[in-house]
């Protein structure tokens, strides 16, 4: 079904934008990333799930282990320096970041049913209001997400050569991703919203043009009896 107005094709267009940045900070370790100043960076880059090291020793503990290569932030080779790499603010990243992206993914259905349902539909205000929600929550949770790493990630406390690390490219999607995702929501449920007097005034409408038929009716029938 094509979109009924100019706030239904704006909002999906913003909705797009949002949901394939979004997707793209997801599965990308360009978080954070070496400036690429120095010769031999300990640390390379980071994202949600995967992080790259160059003969990383831990700085705390100075285990012999040392890391090279990209693994996966769980992986088990990792255990030993897991309260290092695993830092609350990171955990939190990551948690308020998949559920960003998991309610984007709930919301993707709901506009597909959305587009898919006639707007004489009964359930047509309650996809919109809903999908409208969802979006402003997942662009919530995708805020808090983004806010935490940013003011922690580039931390002196975190990956080694601080001063020589920097926000990624990835991070700067998640940020415009989740600024986009709200206007979306809002137009979504603005567009509720006038559906939804639209359909009242149909109502009242109807009624006043009922009540006045039967007066005249009435009004007939009256004159009838007279004669």
């Amino acid at each position: 079904m094509a979109f009924h107005n100019k706030n239904q094709r704006i909002a999906i267009g913003f909705y797009a934008v949002a949901a394939l940045f979004i997707f793209i900070a997801f599965v990308s370790p360009y978080w954070l990333q070496a400036d690429g100043k120095l010769a031999h960076p300990k640390f390379l880059n980071l994202g949600l799930w995967e992080v790259c090291l160059n003969n990383f020793q831990d700085i705390h503990r100075f285990y012999d282990t040392r890391f090279t290569g990209c693994m996966w932030v769980f992986e088990e080779e990792y255990y030993i320096i897991h309260d290092f790499l695993l830092p609350g603010f990171y955990i939190a990243t990551q948690f308020f970041f998949t559920l960003c992206f998991t309610l984007l993914l709930a919301s993707a259905l709901m506009t597909i049913a959305f587009i898919g349902v006639d707007r004489d539909d009964d359930r047509y205000i309650m996809i919109l209001l809903t999908n409208g929600a969802t979006q402003i929550l997942s662009s919530i949770c995708g805020l808090i997400s983004v806010i935490t790493f940013g003011a922690r990630g580039d931390g002196r406390d975190w990956m080694p050569n601080w001063e020589h690390n920097d926000m990624g490219w990835a991070f700067a999607l998640a940020c415009v991703g989740v600024l986009l995702l709200a206007p979306s929501g809002v137009l979504v449920m603005v567009e509720a919203r006038r559906e939804r007097y639209k359909r009242l005034n149909e109502i009242g409408t109807r009624e006043a043009s009922a009540y006045s038929i039967s007066d005249d009716a009435r009004k007939h029938r009256g004159s009838d009896t007279v004669i």
